[in-house]
């Protein structure tokens, strides 16, 4: 599980005891997506008990969203350290007790700290390993895995609202909860699941780390949380990229059941909007994998991604004033098509961007600033919905933001990340726009190991190396972010 866990081979096995792990990942990132949104059913019912607004209501779910975004670095920093077996049965017991807490609350702020902090951390420390692990058994067809395991949010989102509001009316808001805490159980067994992939041999050094030359008498430095990676451009404009599209992604999905039922649909029926999205973001999910990772569209895989973001925010705009059952109905089958296809690609896209050994730091990063927007747009939404009575401008926004998005990625990838025509791309670089790793190479698999390795606190770790004369210089070695079931995760997610 640590440290000590058995070697991997020199690349991922593409298959065998990987489809389990697909299979555990499918399931938490269904409850990692879906489930923030299919809390959105007992919201009525909670405005109602706690005499709240929707806008005070909506924050149980943001709250429990940027949780999940917002601790992807402690995520990444725990992983490192522990491991990602241990962190996600720990992330498991958390975000089943926080339901289960929930369910004796009596004010709004006790919902905020345990469905809200407690659950999200949960999922977070399911989340962000999963992935890892994911990486760590595809390469090759790590477009349709990515893909697949994505369809986990819809396949749960179109069973959990459906689900939560028999529970409602079967046993309130209080018995829902109580009971989902005790589905979020399985999230332990998914982590029991996640056993560091097999192979013989030493670790090969080319995937596994990045090293620079150290002083004379120098030691051997890791570092759990790599944030060189900020200085990538390409990084910096996928972050920019996913700030404006978490403003306006999350928002119409949030409000969609409450906005059916203002608009005189029936309860029932306003769930199954809901089941809608999902069905078609189940098929959209693992296709639109499929299709990223065919030899010719995986180098343009970033314009892919642009071509979804700007197609969720056309679809947004142009349903502003469904207001019919059968409209809101063709809204929610484009907005599904679309919203599957960002979700297919979002993480193979930022692979891609920073390269493999920096991926794990990257994506805690990425989560971080993902939250921050998290934080800022469903809430404002809920507050204009409180201060307007008017749904419309919430769509108009939304749509805005996440087209806006898709334009600016596409123009900066064209303008400021377009390869040479005539050199290969370099390693973690779309378009060798690495600017902050200029200074490190990437060692040779050939090269024998710079030393031992022990995992530490937060602070890098330092033990001496093994300098063996000047044919076999000291080195300072940066291991990405992440040695993950006593395996190098970077090497797993190599691009």
């Amino acid at each position: 599980m640590g440290a000590s866990g058995p070697r991997r081979g020199p690349g991922p096995p593409d298959g065998g005891w990987g489809w389990a792990v697909l299979g555990a990942c499918f399931v938490i990132t269904g409850f990692a997506y879906g489930f923030p949104k299919a809390v959105s059913v007992f919201f009525r019912a909670l405005m109602r008990d706690f005499g709240a607004g929707y806008s005070d209501t909506a924050w149980v779910s943001s709250i429990m969203l940027a949780m999940l975004y917002g601790t992807g670095p402690v995520s990444s920093i725990l992983v490192t350290r522990f491991g990602c077996r241990p962190v996600m049965l720990v992330g498991g017991l958390l975000a089943s007790a926080g339901m289960i807490l929930a369910s004796f609350a009596t004010r709004l702020l006790e919902l905020y700290l345990t469905a809200g902090v407690l659950t999200g951390l949960g999922l977070a420390l399911n989340f962000q390993p999963s992935l890892i692990m994911l990486g760590l058994y595809f390469e090759r067809r790590r477009p349709l895995a990515n893909g697949l395991a994505a369809a986990g949010s819809p396949v749960f989102l179109s069973a959990l609202s459906p689900l939560g509001q028999q529970l409602l009316e079967h046993f309130g808001w209080r018995g829902g909860f109580l009971l989902l805490g005790g589905l979020l159980l399985n999230c332990c067994a998914c982590g029991a699941v996640m056993r560091p992939p097999p192979g013989p041999g030493p670790r090969p050094r080319r995937d596994s780390a990045r090293v620079r030359a150290a002083p004379s008498g120098g030691r051997t430095r890791r570092r759990l949380l790599d944030v060189t990676v900020c200085a990538d451009r390409a990084f910096a404009v996928y972050a920019v990229t996913k700030f404006l599209m978490a403003l306006g992604l999350f928002v119409p999905a949030i409000l969609l059941v409450n906005y059916a039922k203002d608009a005189g649909v029936p309860d029932s029926e306003a769930a199954f909007l809901l089941s809608i999205v999902g069905f078609v973001d189940i098929v959209a999910r693992p296709a639109c994998g499929a299709l990223a990772g065919l030899a010719r569209l995986r180098p343009h895989v970033t314009y892919l991604f642009s071509l979804a973001l700007m197609a969720n925010g056309l679809t947004d705009l142009s349903s502003a004033r469904a207001r019919t059952y059968g409209a809101l109905v063709a809204f929610c089958i484009a907005f599904g098509l679309s919203y599957g296809m960002v979700g297919a690609l979002q993480f193979e896209v930022l692979m891609a961007a920073v390269g493999a050994p920096r991926f794990p730091s990257a994506l805690g990063l990425v989560l971080l600033l993902e939250a921050v927007a998290v934080l800022i747009g469903p809430p404002s939404a809920g507050r204009l919905v409180d201060a307007l009575k008017n749904y419309e401008i919430i769509f108009y926004l939304a749509g805005s933001e996440v087209a806006l998005a898709g334009i600016f990625m596409a123009v900066a990838t064209n303008c400021c990340l377009r390869r040479p025509k005539d050199g290969p791309p370099s390693p973690g670089t779309e378009g060798g726009a690495g600017d902050g790793e200029e200074a490190e190479a990437e060692v040779d698999s050939d090269l024998p190991p710079a030393g031992t390795e022990e995992p530490g606190g937060l602070e890098a770790m330092e033990v001496p190396s093994p300098g063996t004369g000047p044919s076999q210089p000291e080195v300072k070695t940066e291991e990405g972010s992440l040695c993950c079931c006593g395996g190098s995760a970077a090497a797993g997610l190599r691009a």
